[in-house]
């Protein structure tokens, strides 16, 4: 069993303790990140003032991503289709370069 654990973060300069375990760290301080990221854009738009409205607006838009992929208004074959050509590419060149080793 995992000890849950405080954890500070910083979002929009303001001080938060969060409790996760060692293990949901990380993908903790990455979701901290992301959303700074997303409401230091939406401040920098200059569209939305006020620290509540900007947190609003920044849950919103990261709702709609999530119910896009989820829906799947996010082609996510598409990136694999992609991702697998390019792999067979690389297997492609690689081996070529096997072959004047």
């Amino acid at each position: 069993m995992s000890i849950v654990k405080p954890v500070d973060v910083s979002i929009m300069g303001r001080e938060f303790t969060v409790s996760c375990t060692d293990e949901e760290r990380q993908g903790l301080l990455n979701a901290v990140s992301y959303l700074d990221k997303k409401m230091h854009d939406i401040r920098d738009s200059g569209k939305v003032v006020g620290l509540d409205r900007i947190a609003i607006m920044a849950a919103l838009n990261l709702s709609h991503e999530l119910l896009n992929t989820k829906t799947g208004d996010v082609d996510i074959g598409d990136y694999k289709r992609r991702i697998s050509a390019m792999q067979n590419q690389i297997d492609e060149a690689m081996a070529s370069q096997n072959k004047l080793l």
